[in-house]
């Protein structure tokens, strides 16, 4: 719960400074109405919350993202923004199974598709939240320490979810033709089928930062 809490401080901090120094900016070159294609690339902050199991302790991780948006104007204060990225998620974990402790690095690999309402207050600020839709493209466990063969196997060998849905905000400064985003991300539903102390039920977490540039 501390996690989330400091994750949502740390986006509405990003928020609220860039309210102000949009505020304090002016731009002679007004382009809310116009239809930008956009790139963009950076990285994710992610872990997951809701883990069930005493014996399972998660830490975050550090993963690259990156693809393309849309962004379509109705006037110059609402707006539609699509995206399409490729988006590295998971977590760092230690446990323990049938005495032995092993700890673990967990990366998995998604196409996000969020489908973001823009709310532009100002020239260079954005404002945006909205449903994302996540595939899951491939997971990748990475193991240290005294783990078995009888660990891993049963690590892998976990019922991940492919198709998985969640909520997305954050807030985009637009200076000319570059666009600085935050974003925090939740999965609504779990990622595993099941939860219990070696296969925790978990829900990724993201917070992510990205420079993108629109044509």
């Amino acid at each position: 719960m501390k996690k989330q809490v400091k994750r949502l401080a740390l986006v509405l901090a990003f928020v609220t400074t860039s309210i102000g120094f949009a505020q304090e900016t002016k731009s002679s070159d007004d382009t809310r109405d116009k239809l930008k294609l956009g790139l963009k690339a950076g990285v994710n902050f992610s872990n997951v919350y809701d883990e069930q199991g005493q014996d399972f302790v998660a830490q975050g991780k550090v993963g690259f993202v990156g693809g393309g948006f849309l962004s379509i104007p109705f006037g110059k204060i609402i707006g539609f923004q699509p995206e399409v990225m490729y988006s590295q998620k998971g977590f760092k974990a230690t446990g323990s199974f049938l005495g032995s402790n092993y700890d673990y690095t967990r990366t998995t690999s998604f196409l996000d598709i969020p489908l973001l309402l823009q709310i532009k207050p100002a020239p260079m600020l954005t404002l945006v939240a909205g449903p994302q839709f996540s595939y899951l493209l491939e997971t990748k466990n990475n193991f240290n320490g005294s783990t078995t063969s009888t660990q891993e196997a049963g690590i892998n060998s976990q019922n991940y979810k492919k198709n998985i849905y969640g909520f997305v905000v954050g807030a985009d400064l637009n200076f000319d033709n570059l666009v600085l985003s935050g974003r925090a991300g939740w999965d609504i539903n779990q990622s595993d089928a099941d939860g219990n102390t070696t296969s925790p039920r978990y829900k990724n977490q993201v917070i992510q930062l990205t420079l993108g540039y629109t044509f």
